[in-house]
């Protein structure tokens, strides 16, 4: 039991997203068009799937989406484990750069990881993004 992270497939990670970041929407609001070549990570607590994230490798860059931990485990440190792991597999695949389009009111926890903000901003479903990158 305990902590444990690994890939998950993609339905698994809709559950999830839709449940935590557009409970609101229509489910099918949440699939990614290429949500088929992405690869989909799962944190788990005692078998229980807490938080998940979608990574897409592009050449020597990342760019991980949805992600997203359930509201109740949300400060208690599974969304940060999550993503040192992105990071470190990111590593581990040669990638260079990692990326994400960040909530702006969420850019002081990409800040943590060394994520900076770009210039880079937009408006979608009504809430502000900013694209936060890091050199790795």
């Amino acid at each position: 039991m305990g902590i444990e992270i690994y890939k998950i497939e993609k339905e698994q990670a809709w559950e999830t997203r839709h449940t935590v970041m557009w409970p609101n929407k229509e489910f099918n609001y949440i699939k990614l068009k290429d949500d088929h070549v992405g690869i989909h990570f799962g944190l788990f607590k005692d078998d229980i799937l807490v938080s998940v994230v979608s990574v897409f490798v592009n050449n020597k860059t990342c760019q991980f989406r949805k992600f997203a931990t359930l509201q109740s485990m949300q400060g208690k440190g599974y969304g940060t484990m999550l993503l040192n792991y992105i990071i470190d597999e990111a590593r581990n695949w040669g990638v260079e750069k990692i990326w994400c389009n960040a909530r702006e009111n969420k850019t002081s926890f990409y800040k943590k990881f060394g994520l900076e903000e770009t210039k880079e901003t937009f408006i979608k479903g009504g809430r502000s993004y900013v694209v936060m990158e890091k050199s790795i």
